[in-house]
């Protein structure tokens, strides 16, 4: 039990943390959110290593203390399969966010006290057991959020962090209504008492539209993506890294967790929808991002057609599917971080430009000759080429839904076309453009820029930071059952399956 009940602690050690910062003077912040950040991951891995698999296929208790008694809730951890997967994911990305912001220099205790408390919540999210606490974590991670990106965003920042909240809040809405049913009804907040639980056919026929329309939201399915690429254009590099990395996904776990795990019969009442929805936005945020101009743009479109992705997996309701939906979220966390810190740090710092067309012109691969090899590296991986995650996790969803929907599958392998024109274009444009000296500014403009003289090198943290996920990407590429392996167990024993 001692052994099982340690990864409870990166949800305090982060909140610690997060306390620590605004109290300790500012030369130690960025140390203090590394340390807090690492312990995080160190306890996932231990967790990894530890735990023995068959131990990982129920939704194990790890701390139950009675919380409010009157309504019966109780401060209730538990840890599978599939939330190990996703707490490791979150230090990964915690890590290298802390990293790449490295030379945050104004109200930096202030920047890293927001971002880990995104990271507590996130972790909280990923292992509740209790409905009202994790609706309480869910809620949580929308406040520091906000502030992220309104207080240290760029382009249309107060815009992008205000359609982020509303529309989390709107999301959040029809969350609390799902949640009211289920309790209402089953007299419980226990999620394994709930999972077994018959609610009856017609309150799961609208409770669960309702729940997995509302956390979907979060993870940015079409029609209601829209958010997505503003928040991320606005967002500083941690901010986009976040957001693309974990609390998009927060989404998806809570739409698997939650909605489909409780409401098993009104999932086969609107699964081929989810499908639909999942199949349309593949295809349509690929096109998309294919006419950006804006780098962040592109990534932030391609964070959505990932997510799609998510949502055809979790929807297509075969085992293989599933856990091919919780591979490609740990994949895409990576990936997405990956991308954004290049475009975000790497490129943006030293030329204060996103613009395609103007990248083209400064040939940046011969200047920033590491960044050009990170963001190639992003891109086979965003790509879905064999030997990186993306490919590991997409191949299982497609595999494991061509039983179920052979035509959305054929539709998909359109998309990954797509996905691959809009990828190539953003990388030869932005690193390996020819370099133009005509009377335009632009190639100018990166010897001028004082910025640029001072930083010309990728210092030693973003070298750390994107080692750390790159060897993430590639690891589960040539291994995913490592992951697999704790994964498929979780999500057979899951209701909906049956």
């Amino acid at each position: 039990m001692a052994i099982a009940s340690m990864i409870a602690w990166t949800i305090y050690v982060t909140f610690a943390g997060a306390v620590l910062l605004l109290l300790s003077p500012r030369a130690f912040a960025r140390w203090i959110a590394l340390l807090t950040a690492f312990a995080g991951l160190a306890l996932g891995l231990i967790e990894l290593v530890r735990t023995p698999i068959a131990d990982l296929a129920r939704f194990t208790t790890i701390v139950r203390v009675p919380w409010v008694l009157a309504l019966g809730i109780n401060y209730h951890l538990a840890i599978d399969g599939v939330s190990l997967t996703m707490v490791l994911v979150t230090g990964i990305s915690a890590v290298s966010t802390v990293l790449f912001s490295w030379d945050v220099k104004e109200r930096q205790n202030e920047f890293f006290f927001w971002l880990l408390l995104v990271v507590a919540g996130c972790y909280g999210v990923f292992l509740s057991a209790d409905l009202f606490l994790f609706f309480a974590f869910y809620e949580l991670v929308i406040v520091p959020k906000y502030f992220l990106i309104a207080v240290f965003g760029s382009t249309n920042k107060e815009y992008g962090a205000m359609k982020l909240t509303l529309y989390s809040f709107f999301g959040g809405m029809f969350v609390f209504v799902g949640i009211l049913a289920a309790y209402v009804t089953a007299g419980t907040l226990d999620l394994n008492q709930l999972s077994q639980f018959q609610f009856s056919p017609q309150l799961q026929s609208w409770a669960f539209p309702a729940l997995f329309l509302g956390f979907a939201v979060l993870a940015g399915i079409w029609p209601l993506h829209t958010w997505a690429p503003t928040g991320h254009a606005a967002a500083p590099t941690a901010g986009s890294m976040l957001l693309a990395g974990i609390v998009m996904k927060l989404g998806s776990y809570a739409g698997l967790r939650v909605a489909m795990n409780l409401f098993p019969q009104g999932f086969q009442m609107w699964g081929k929808w989810i499908v639909l929805l999942g199949v349309i936005g593949i295809v349509y945020a690929a096109a998309v991002a294919l006419r950006q101009h804006d780098l962040k743009f592109v990534i932030g479109y391609s964070s959505v057609s990932h997510m799609g992705f998510v949502m055809f997996g979790l929807a297509a309701a075969t085992a293989l599917s599933v856990s091919g939906a919780v591979l490609q979220m740990f994949s895409h966390s990576v990936i997405a971080a990956l991308l954004f810190a290049v475009a975000g740090r790497m490129i943006y710092r030293r030329t204060h430009t996103r613009e395609l067309d103007v990248l083209a012109g400064m040939s940046l691969s011969r200047v920033l000759p590491f960044a050009a090899f990170t963001f190639v590296v992003a891109s086979a991986a965003s790509m879905g080429i064999p030997g990186f995650s993306g490919f590991a996790a997409e191949i299982t969803i497609l595999i494991g839904a061509w039983k179920t929907y052979p035509v959305a599958v054929w539709i998909t392998g359109a998309g990954m076309v797509l996905v691959a024109a809009f990828t190539l274009r953003a990388l030869k444009q932005s690193f390996f453009g020819e370099a133009r000296s005509t009377v335009q500014l632009q190639d100018g403009r990166v010897a001028l820029d004082p910025d640029w003289n001072e930083q010309q090198t990728i210092t030693a943290a973003e070298k750390c930071g994107a080692c750390l996920l790159m060897f993430a990407t590639i690891a589960v590429g040539l291994y995913p059952k490592l992951l697999l392996d704790r994964i498929m167990p979780a999500v057979e024993a899951m209701r909906f399956l049956q």
